[in-house]
């Protein structure tokens, strides 16, 4: 079969906008609606009972794509921030709404897949590049996951890990969107075309213009000790760096092979060549090699990250300008504001009529005012640099969620 309106298995801009990505139970849900002419005004909330990562922290992300999603829609919307901290707690029935939608029921009904898509995707990659950001504490982090994933999705993915706390990207398009340049070093089919390790280094250096860091690739044939010390040969002080890729299956113990290279490369006074790895790293590996790495190049275990299991479920509806308390079984009802303080490190769930606990700000506030987008978007490195902040105080405390009604 071929497809007559598109290259490949993927959904148009305007598709998902359509909302034609629903899940076709919504499309039942709003005929028989329809069919009895009824379409009550609605306060749904999304949130997360459960996160796939020890503690009980995530990070939202994919608030900007549900903004350009349900604008020019006739619903109102309130948020947490993009990059926000949330907390989880599975044994309670309270939660914390990363975000609340008002309108009526048939307006914005069969955007809930795509809603929870943005969300649960974006959110767990930009998790996973948080817990790994923690775990190598100031060294570099490049993002170098995208070929293990849709290629459509590779911007998206590249903005969450960079929110998460990554330094830099390696896609093209990737980096392009955040306003940034692609990092990355060379391939092993580079060295594999030319059939030599110097010959291909040595092109490598000819054809790269200087602003390139000279990061060379240390295991395509030989040992990666040998690699490394023949490039510090060919290179000698414009070597900036070397990179370890070895698979798993020849590895043996990554640690020592990397405490060798380093050994070595000091032993002949070449203390400020860098050491970067790559190759099916994940937050445990990192944490253990952080102390005798320079950077790290890490993919899949960020790129294919578990999503957040975001739900979205009715919690008021609206007649007569009242407002009925409603939820499934196993729920809680009524339209709920998060309340934050940070020198307690304490989050209080409440109803949102509730005040505010003294002390405490607000984390859901206004994203959309009758389909009008009313908040000013953070450029994506002020997000990032407020995510970093905000995970070190994680890694030094344990954040409280508490409820009061």
């Amino acid at each position: 079969m071929t497809l007559n309106d598109r290259l490949f298995w993927i959904s148009k801009e305007e598709e998902i906008k359509k909302a034609d990505t629903t899940d076709v139970y919504f499309d039942y849900a709003v005929k028989t609606l329809n069919f009895k002419h009824k379409n009550p005004r609605v306060v749904m909330e999304v949130y997360a009972r459960k996160i796939p990562f020890n503690g009980n922290w995530a990070i939202v992300n994919g608030i900007y794509d549900v903004a350009k999603l349900l604008e020019n829609l006739p619903v109102s919307v309130k948020s947490m921030r993009e990059g926000e901290i949330f907390l989880v707690n599975s044994n309670s029935a309270v939660y914390e709404p990363v975000m609340q939608i008002e309108g009526n029921y048939l307006d914005f009904a069969r955007y809930e897949n795509a809603i929870l898509g943005f969300l649960s995707a974006s959110s767990g990659i930009a998790t996973a590049a948080a817990r790994i950001r923690l775990a190598a504490g100031d060294k570099m982090l490049f993002s170098f996951g995208t070929r293990r994933t849709h290629p459509a999705l590779a911007p998206c993915i590249e903005r969450a890990a960079y929110i998460g706390g990554f330094d830099k990207v390696s896609n093209v398009l990737g980096a392009k969107l955040l306003g940034q340049k692609p990092v990355g070093t060379m391939p092993h089919s580079l060295i594999q075309c030319f059939g030599n390790q110097n010959e291909a280094w040595k092109a490598f250096d000819e054809a790269m213009p200087d602003e390139i860091p000279r990061i060379i690739l240390t295991d395509t044939y030989f040992d990666e000790k040998v690699e490394s010390l023949m490039a510090l040969d060919l290179f000698g002080n414009k070597l900036y760096g070397v990179r370890l890729d070895t698979i798993s299956s020849r590895r043996g113990n990554f640690r020592k092979i990397i405490e060798e290279v380093r050994w070595e490369l000091n032993a002949r006074g070449a203390k400020s060549v860098k050491i970067f790895v790559s190759g099916g790293l994940d937050e445990n590996s990192v944490r253990d090699l952080a102390d005798i790495v320079d950077g790290f190049g890490v993919g899949t275990s960020v790129s294919n990250a578990p999503s957040i299991d975001f739900s979205q479920k009715i919690v008021e509806i609206i007649s007569d300008d009242k407002s009925v308390y409603v939820a499934k079984r196993g729920d809680i009802s009524g339209r709920k504001q998060v309340y934050r303080n940070w020198d307690k490190f304490e989050d209080i769930v409440t109803l949102a009529k509730n005040n505010a606990p003294e002390g405490y700000q607000p984390l859901l506030t206004d994203l959309i005012k009758n389909g009008k987008i009313v908040r000013e978007f953070e450029e994506e490195s002020k997000i990032r640099e407020r995510v970093l902040n905000d995970i070190k105080k994680v890694k030094n405390n344990e954040m409280k969620l508490k409820w009061e009604i």
